[in-house]
């Protein structure tokens, strides 16, 4: 007989599981960004239930956990919660999403919903707090590029970027970020006479390159960082570039869409166990991507 779905274990997933997360991604109609899964699945921890019928995964999702910074209870970021196309309507998301909410115990979380998900994470508790858009094309240059001095970033600069993003995240990803160099094919900064004042990263897909995270001081800052990192992808200047902006950086989005890109998509930013998100939003422009925050 068909075993229960409702009695299938929820395991922890490793980078074994890498290519079957990607196929159940493929599933959904999301791109196969393997790259991601292996930062993903590095970085954070992966929660699975394997199918039934051996066809690798019915359902994931990922939680990737960050420090306390300042003595408060820390943060976690939930990302690509997927069910089959052929188990869905049978419980398995809800199910999964309780099994993390249980895992993660007391520690705040931190999730951007899709109009699809939005009603199951807020039967579970979860309130919405904004909103990211996502935006994707080809990035035309400004004829006159913003003033803000960046350059590439070196091996020494990872200490204060790891304390800028700290500050301005509102906890510790030292996990995640000192991976960037690594996973990203550009990773620049921004400075000033007082020192480092923002940093951007540009890492690969099969479809565009992503920009993201994207931390700076201001609006300029961070119109500097995607210039310079756009403009340093030489390797393949005609790419689509993606990113996604918190809406209420309203004039960024304003002037990247002035540049080429358009909205692709909107998420609903949404919290549990706490109010809003830590840290200062007025320089947290871009995510490294919508599931780690």
């Amino acid at each position: 007989m068909p075993t229960s779905l409702s009695v299938l274990p929820i395991r922890r997933l490793t980078l074994g599981d890498l290519i079957s997360c990607a196929d159940l991604a493929e599933d959904r109609g999301w791109a196969r960004e393997e790259h991601r899964w292996g930062l993903l699945l590095a970085a954070g921890t992966g929660y699975g239930i394997d199918d039934p019928e051996g066809k690798g995964l019915a359902a994931v999702c990922v939680i990737t956990s960050y420090d306390p910074s300042g003595g408060g209870r820390g943060l976690a970021a939930i990302g690509m919660m997927l069910v089959a196309g052929r188990h869905t309507r049978q419980g398995l998301g809800r199910r999964l999403m309780t099994h993390v909410l249980g895992e993660a115990s007391d520690t705040p979380l931190m999730l951007h919903a899709t109009e699809y998900g939005r009603p199951l994470y807020q039967q579970l508790g979860f309130t919405d707090i904004g909103a990211t858009e996502t935006v994707v094309g080809r990035f035309r240059s400004p004829e006159t590029a913003p003033s803000v001095m960046t350059r590439p970033a070196a091996a020494g600069d990872l200490p204060a970027i790891v304390r800028l993003d700290t500050e301005i995240f509102g906890a510790d990803r030292t996990h995640v970020i000192a991976r960037l160099p690594a996973f990203a094919d550009r990773l620049r900064v921004a400075e000033d006479s007082s020192g480092l004042i923002g940093y951007a990263a540009a890492w690969p897909t099969p479809e565009a390159h992503v920009i993201g995270p994207l931390v700076a001081a201001d609006t300029v800052t961070a119109k500097s960082l995607i210039c310079s990192l756009v403009s340093s992808l030489t390797a393949a200047p005609d790419r689509p570039v993606r990113t996604m902006i918190d809406v209420r950086h309203e004039e960024l989005l304003a002037w990247v869409k002035e540049h080429g890109l358009e909205q692709a998509a909107r998420t609903t930013t949404m919290v549990h166990g706490i109010p809003d998100l830590p840290g200062d939003w007025t320089r947290r422009f871009a995510p490294l991507n919508l599931a780690t925050g």
